[in-house]
């Protein structure tokens, strides 16, 4: 989520310079991921939202043109999340092992997702009537991907530099496909909350990669 001193410059989202306007805006964003956790979008009330935070519907419509833009918002803020955890991924030096690169990537990732569950649970949900929704993670997918094959790479050694690009895509392909599956389905034996989740999906993609080294 945002700091208070940052403007909330999304479509749909009416701007405010007013600390306490910001402080309203926040909370409703922040009470709607949570909410979001344990219920459908259709299942979110724009009445309990606002209760949650003590704001009226009132304040609510005078900050989101409707709940469709406040759900946008919410998407936004998530992607705008993702893409700073992305900007954050440090280059490790030449000399690190693969074995720890895999376990930062995915616990990277996992941890992004687990602190959106709700918001991307409810994106994938209406993925159906409103494809455009799930596009804006569909490409933070990519770009995590086209981010971490560089640092894969050089720790995979050289040679055969296509193979293994097409290695690591299929690798987060595995990774990516896990987690969208718990967020949606939570088929165990692992749910997305378990710690092990991080190791399991570190080690296939590890397992994956030196296959393709061997």
């Amino acid at each position: 989520m945002p700091r208070l001193s940052e403007q909330f410059d999304l479509p749909g989202v009416t701007p405010s310079r007013q600390k306490r306007s910001r402080e309203t805006t926040l909370a409703l964003l922040q009470a709607g991921a949570e909410l979001l956790r344990t219920r459908s979008l259709a299942e979110l009330s724009i009445e309990a939202l606002c209760g949650k935070v003590g704001a009226t519907v009132g304040a609510f419509y005078s900050r989101f043109e409707s709940k469709d833009a406040y759900f946008n918002a919410l998407i936004a803020l998530a992607a705008q999340d993702g893409a700073r955890h992305l900007a954050r991924m440090d280059r490790p030096a030449s000399d690190v092992v693969l074995d720890d690169l895999c376990r930062r990537v995915v616990s990277g990732v996992v941890g992004w997702i687990r602190a959106h569950e709700g918001v991307l649970r409810a994106a994938l949900q209406h993925d159906d009537t409103r494809p455009d929704r799930w596009t804006t993670f569909k490409s933070l997918a990519r770009a995590t991907t086209e981010h971490a094959t560089p640092l894969l790479l050089r720790a995979m050694g050289k040679g055969r530099k296509a193979a293994k690009t097409r290695a690591i895509a299929f690798g987060f392909q595995v990774v990516l496909g896990t987690l969208v599956n718990a967020i949606l389905n939570d088929p165990g034996p692992l749910s997305l909350r378990d710690k092990e989740i991080e190791t399991r999906l570190a080690d296939c993609l590890l397992l994956l990669l030196k296959a393709e080294m061997a």
